[in-house]
Parts: C-alpha cells; sequence; structure tokens
C-alpha cells in the first residue's frame, strides 16, 4: 500500500488536483482514509521540496507533510549539537519552522564559522571565516589588515594603513587611500591584502559534520577593491584534498581585462593608461573564474569531493600563488564556503 501511494503521487504530482478526472483527484480519495503518520511516514522518505508540493494535494496531504514527525527526519541527526554551538539562540514552534529557520546561516563557534541548511536536500552547509582559515602572513599588519564591519560601512574614503614604510622608504601609506565599498559580511571581521609576494590561504573542516552520502564543493568567497590586475595572470592553483582523493585546477580571480600595467617599486600591478603593455595571454587556458553570489559577494570553486557515509578525517582547501614573483593586493577574503554540488 505505501508503495502504490508512493509511485501514485509521483505521477500526478504535475496535473491540476482541481481537473475533474485528474489523477490526483482518485488516487486522493483512496488515501484520505489512510492514518495522518502512515501519509507523514512516506512523506518523510522523499526530501523537503516534495515535502512541500506533496501539502499542496489535498488536506490530508498538508497535515502529514506539516507534521514534526516528516521535517523531523529531514533536519540532521546531530541539530541539538549544532544548535548548543550558536552565538544565539535559535528557537522555534515546530521542526517544519526550525527547518526553514536554518536554511538562512546562522554563527556558530563563537562567530568563525556559520550553518545552514540546503533548502531543496537538507544536507549541512558550513562557511569558514576568514579568522578561522589558515593565511600565511595573515597576522602581519604590513601585508594583511583585518577589517571590522564599522571599517569600511560607514567611512567614504578608506585607508588600510597610516605607514606602512619599509627599508627604502617607501610607504604604502600615500598611494592605498581610495573609497572602499563592500556588501554586508556574515561574520565580523573579514581579511584585507595589503600587499604579498607568497600568496597561500587555505582552510579545513571535519567530515564528520558534513552530511553522508554526499558530493560537496568548496568555494572562496572575495571581493576585489582598488584598481588592482595582480590576480588576472600568473592563475592561482586552488586545490580540495579529502582523504587519499585530491582535486586541483587554477582559476583566475580576476577576468583578463586589463590591458595596461604599472610598477610600484615592489613590483606591484595595477591598471594604467599611461604606458601599454602585452599582457600575457590567457586564451586557451582552462583556469576558472568567479561569479557573483546573491549577497553580492563573489565566489570561484576551489574542488568538490563526495563525503562517503563513515569516513573520516579533515577535508583541506588551498589557494596559493607562490611562482609569479610579482606583489599582489586588493583581495578582500569574507571565507571559504563548503556546500552540497549542484548538478
Amino acid at each position: 500500500m505505501l508503495l502504490l501511494f508512493s509511485t501514485s503521487l509521483s505521477i500526478d504530482e504535475n496535473r491540476n488536483p482541481t481537473e475533474k478526472g485528474s489523477g490526483m483527484e482518485v488516487s486522493g480519495r483512496g488515501f484520505q482514509d489512510l492514518p495522518e503518520g502512515c501519509i507523514a511516514h512516506v512523506i518523510s522518505l522523499t526530501s523537503p521540496r516534495d515535502s512541500c508540493r506533496s501539502a499542496g494535494t489535498s488536506t490530508a496531504f498538508r497535515a502529514a507533510a506539516e507534521s514534526d514527525t516528516v521535517w523531523d527526519r529531514f533536519l540532521p541527526s546531530d541539530i541539538c549539537s549544532v544548535l548548543s554551538r550558536a552565538v544565539e539562540p535559535v528557537e522555534c514552534s515546530s521542526r517544519r519552522e526550525l527547518f526553514f529557520r536554518l536554511c538562512d546561516p546562522i554563527l556558530i563557534d563563537g562567530g568563525r564559522m556559520s550553518f545552514a541548511l540546503d533548502k531543496s536536500s537538507g544536507a549541512k552547509c558550513y562557511m569558514l571565516s576568514a579568522r578561522e582559515m589558515k593565511i600565511v602572513w595573515g597576522d602581519t599588519p604590513s601585508y594583511w589588515h583585518w577589517l571590522s564591519a564599522d571599517d569600511y560601512s560607514y567611512a567614504d574614503e578608506y585607508s588600510f594603513a597610516d605607514d606602512y614604510s619599509y627599508a627604502d622608504g617607501y610607504s604604502f601609506a600615500d598611494d592605498y587611500r581610495y573609497s572602499l565599498s563592500l556588501p554586508p559580511a556574515r561574520f565580523s571581521e573579514v581579511a584585507h591584502l595589503v600587499g604579498v609576494c607568497w600568496l597561500e590561504i587555505g582552510g579545513s573542516i571535519d567530515r564528520q559534520v558534513l552530511s553522508p552520502n554526499t558530493t560537496y564543493a568548496a568555494y572562496l568567497v572575495f571581493k576585489l577593491v582598488g584598481e588592482t590586475s595582480s590576480f588576472t595572470h600568473p592563475p592561482q592553483k586552488v586545490s580540495v584534498k579529502a582523504g587519499d582523493n585530491e582535486s586541483s585546477h587554477t582559476v583566475r580571480l580576476q577576468p583578463p581585462t586589463f590591458n595596461y600595467r604599472r610598477h610600484y617599486p615592489h613590483g606591484l600591478l595595477f591598471d594604467d593608461d599611461e604606458e601599454e603593455e602585452t599582457e600575457e595571454t590567457t586564451e586557451g587556458d582552462d583556469a576558472s573564474l568567479p561569479c557573483s553570489r546573491a549577497d553580492g559577494w563573489m565566489e570561484v570553486e576551489m574542488g568538490e569531493f563526495f563525503n562517503k557515509e563513515g569516513e573520516d578525517g579533515e577535508v583541506e582547501m588551498s589557494l596559493m600563488e607562490v611562482e609569479g614573483g610579482h606583489w599582489k593586493n586588493g583581495l578582500i577574503i569574507h571565507g571559504i564556503e563548503v556546500r552540497p554540488k549542484k548538478n
């Protein structure tokens, strides 16, 4: 009987349930008399998306589809442990309400990470803040500067340094003063690259906290500010390592649209109309380019992995550019997001 119910629902879900003679009308009559718990059990074997669809087919389906029995199944088994790590209490009157509340990220672990649920599948999503990441030279103010929301939310003009001088007398302060406009950040701080030659950033996450038997992808979430052209060439190498499996490829955080460069005393590269140079060719390479996010930031995929049930250890994610020999600047790091890979 349960198998017949599931098949009938799948076949007729695209029909108008109010249309006379529709399959939904016929099948609905037969199952109106089933106990709500029976219908709820079958719906719980589907997905959050299918549950929402079935709620519109009949009164009996709606009551079952909105029950705690169904939505408790869609919530992670360790949800109580996750909520205990939340920065702010999460209070909801039902399991369904809790599920949809968690489709929007919540801060956990003292605000250094965020947690969310994928709305269509219920799979767990995490984002590591810049503070949770490993950033080489990240604690050296002359290379990286940490910005709080107040630093860029209310200032018309932002100067990231009062005086970062080097042995030869060159100072960043005169050249790096510009308006800084960033989207709202999920975390209290973001990392601003002042200038480095050796760029190496990364992060890791325990496989046990992710949803089992799920294909995940890791994304670097960032913005570029100022007039930098430091991230067009050479491309940056990204990699994701999970157990014995590692995927790696190259990316360009900045699409190759700049044809003019000016070399500062320390090799920093900027767009400049005064001097034309031949930019290194990027035609024919397979470097991935970033795309815009709904929250106003940019993201680029670092790699993917399959999180097989029962496997432990950490997933290691990294981005590097250490071979070009030139200085890079103007990169704002928001974090690394790990979420289910979409087909």
